[in-house]
């Protein structure tokens, strides 16, 4: 198969790791792809947005399946062009990337399907949303409902820091994504992430995760993108798993089904879990980042087989082999993210590092220039490895962080802390 992923950061450098692997593979492009992606990947500077050049791409190299990476490309109705085109597609409809892409959406539909998650209030206008904050209190939570690159949710400890978020929202810091806003309670327990794929009918679980959004130690500083993450989450125990998948999972993909915009993709559930309930923080319509680098660490080539079985809507036939192990990713990021950071800062190290099925630097934010890797973004790498145990993962892990030679760079020394 020739392969066309879109994308450009680490989940896309996991994707396209896991693709190669797989014998069915004969060439795979990565659109725009990075430093890190071009040593395994043919690279293509292509708009990932623009549905009809994405399909003009395809069809000029041959392209046997997409598989769309990020949000952006989802909510703009690539999915739809590609398949419009006849061409074999991984990746929601427009339609259904509203499960990403609008909160107050998320809240319709578990609100239709009976959907355990926190009770809520939707605004358009600042005063109504401050009113509303006042009455009910901190903690609390407020989300712009558009995509905000996963930095949209302000956990709000104070009245002060709501009244703020709503001002920063409507005020525009989050564009167009903030014209519209979601107020939740805020839910008490141990959060982890499940994914699933779902062909619009048949649901087949690839696998947990917990990530680490606080950008320091202690889980403190600000929100970022996620700063970490380990593979299986402890707290998803079988029957916290069997209750997500009959009470959240099915009934939401039978909702959407009903809608007559059936859910094709993966489905990446955020869980707050308490007393051995879970209940939906949210949805996304993708691959975590950096959740998708442990999981790909542990499903390897077979990726390829379970996308491709989702996409031809054959999932029932389909099945996840999992290894008995663990996988850990910690995430350098360049000094000052998630704030203001500079680019273009070497990398020294990484020809030092093992690259193999247990070991994997995949890189995120970077570029090369003149024969040398520099930073490009604010989450740079992510240095990833399997172990028996998740202790033996974090080992390796941080050990290989130990050979990276970037003074401008920092990660936490703590991934993992909850389950170890």
């Amino acid at each position: 198969m020739n392969i066309l992923i879109l994308g450009s950061g680490g989940r896309e450098h996991a994707l396209a790791w896991a693709v190669k692997q797989n014998p069915k593979c004969d060439r795979l492009i990565v659109a725009p792809g990075n430093a890190g992606i071009a040593a395994i990947a043919e690279c293509a500077q292509l708009d990932a947005e623009d549905g009809g050049a994405v399909v003009t791409f395809a069809e000029e190299n041959a392209i046997d399946f997409v598989i769309i990476g990020p949000e952006a490309p989802l909510a703009a109705g690539v999915a739809d062009r590609l398949r419009e085109a006849g061409i074999l597609c991984f990746g929601p409809s427009k339609a259904a990337a509203q499960l990403e892409a609008s909160k107050a959406f998320t809240k319709e539909i578990c609100d239709a399907s009976g959907a355990p998650t926190a009770a809520y209030a939707r605004f358009t206008e600042a005063k109504p949303a401050k009113a509303y904050i006042r009455k009910q209190g901190a903690p609390i939570v407020v989300k712009a409902d558009g995509l905000a690159a996963g930095k949209g949710v302000i956990v709000a400890m104070d009245e002060e820091t709501a009244l703020a978020a709503i001002d920063d929202m409507f005020g525009g810091e989050f564009g167009a994504a903030g014209a519209e806003v979601v107020i939740e309670e805020f839910m008490e327990g141990e959060e982890a992430s499940f994914f699933v794929l779902s062909d619009g009918e048949n649901i087949l679980p690839v696998g947990t995760a917990q990530d680490h959004k606080r950008a320091y130690d202690n889980d403190e500083g600000p929100n970022t993108g996620g700063m970490g993450a380990y593979s299986p989450a402890p707290v998803m125990t079988e029957e916290v798993t069997r209750k997500a998948i009959d009470e959240i999972i099915k009934p939401t993909v039978a909702e959407m089904a009903r809608r007559g915009t059936p859910y094709q993709g993966v489905l990446y559930a955020g869980f707050m879990i308490k007393d051995g309930q879970p209940r939906l923080v949210e949805y996304n319509v993708r691959f975590g980042d950096p959740e998708c680098q442990v999981l790909m660490m542990r499903l390897g080539a077979q990726a390829l087989d379970l996308l491709e079985a989702c996409a031809r809507g054959e999932l029932d036939k389909a099945q996840a082999n999992w290894a008995d192990d663990h996988a850990m990713t910690v995430v350098l990021a360049a000094q000052g993210y998630p704030g203001a950071y500079e680019k273009g800062s070497v990398i020294k190290g990484l020809d030092a590092l093992p690259e193999d099925s247990s070991h994997m630097v995949f890189h995120a934010g970077t570029a090369e220039k003149d024969g040398q890797i520099v930073a490009s973004g604010g989450r740079v790498l992510n240095v990833t490895a399997r172990g028996a145990t998740l202790q033996e993962a974090h080992d390796a892990v941080y050990e290989m962080i130990g050979k990276i030679v970037w003074p401008e760079g920092f990660c936490r020394s703590d991934i993992g802390w909850r389950a170890l």
